[in-house]
């Protein structure tokens, strides 16, 4: 199931949401405007390898310290449907936990989310050499804080199984379920492999979101109220 928008309205523009999509696309053009070598240099300096930032082996150093990889590596992307899948998800999903948790908070609860996703990836394998990015981690915890707010509101869905295609609109409460069951999974699958997807990031983002929302929610935003306005 891939989603292609909601059916929740917001209550004002969602400025850090839109600023969080227009960094991450610079970033990503800036990495591809340099070339292979030079960006893939960019992304070995400024992504998270486990194992430099446990100082576990001899990895050679980059121009930030190794902690902070936890943050920079959240801006970086390996390619145009890495990043495009990523910013389809903060949009649909992330300009209405900005509105429930307000601008400022916003910033800081998708850093906090991205960061223990960071932590989560790294501790399953404190030896791996493989550099980690993307912003999904924090928009992990972006899905996590909207299955508690909003688990009612309508999503329209792309379904897809085998050559049946079709647009469907089911509660956001199925899609982030799937997801996180499909996250799930995969982790299962993937254990031990090393390289690949950061599943445990993705897990670990998304339950910070649904532990930290509450606190950083705004006061009179309701648990489980979700707005199930239908699409027209």
């Amino acid at each position: 199931m891939i989603p292609i928008k909601d059916s929740n309205p917001t209550e004002r523009f969602p400025l850090i949401t839109v600023v969080f999509i227009v960094l991450n696309v610079l970033v990503f053009l800036y990495e591809i405007s340099l070339g292979p070598g030079r960006g893939a240099a960019i992304m070995a300096s400024f992504a998270l390898v486990p194992a430099k930032l446990f100082h576990r082996v001899d990895v050679p150093g980059g121009p930030v310290p190794a902690a902070l990889t936890v943050f920079t590596s959240m801006f970086l992307h390996g390619g145009v449907v890495h990043l495009a899948g990523n910013m389809l998800y903060l949009w649909i999903f992330g300009n209405n936990v900005e509105d429930a948790v307000g601008r400022l908070r916003f910033i800081l609860f998708y850093v906090l989310c991205g960061a223990i996703a960071a932590l989560g990836h790294a501790l399953t394998d404190p030896l791996s050499r493989v550099p980690m990015v993307g912003a999904s981690g924090a928009i992990s915890g972006i899905l996590g804080a909207y299955l508690l707010l909003y688990p009612g509101a309508r999503v329209l869905t792309l379904f897809t199984l085998g050559f049946f295609i079709r647009m469907i609109e089911v509660p956001a409460l199925v899609v982030l379920v799937f997801w996180f069951v499909f996250q799930f999974l995969n982790a299962l699958m993937a254990a031990g492999q090393g390289g690949g997807i950061a599943w445990y990031a993705h897990l670990g983002g998304f339950i910070a979101g649904m532990l930290f929302i509450g606190i950083f929610k705004r006061r009179g935003v309701p648990f489980f109220g979700g707005r199930r306005n239908r699409f027209p």
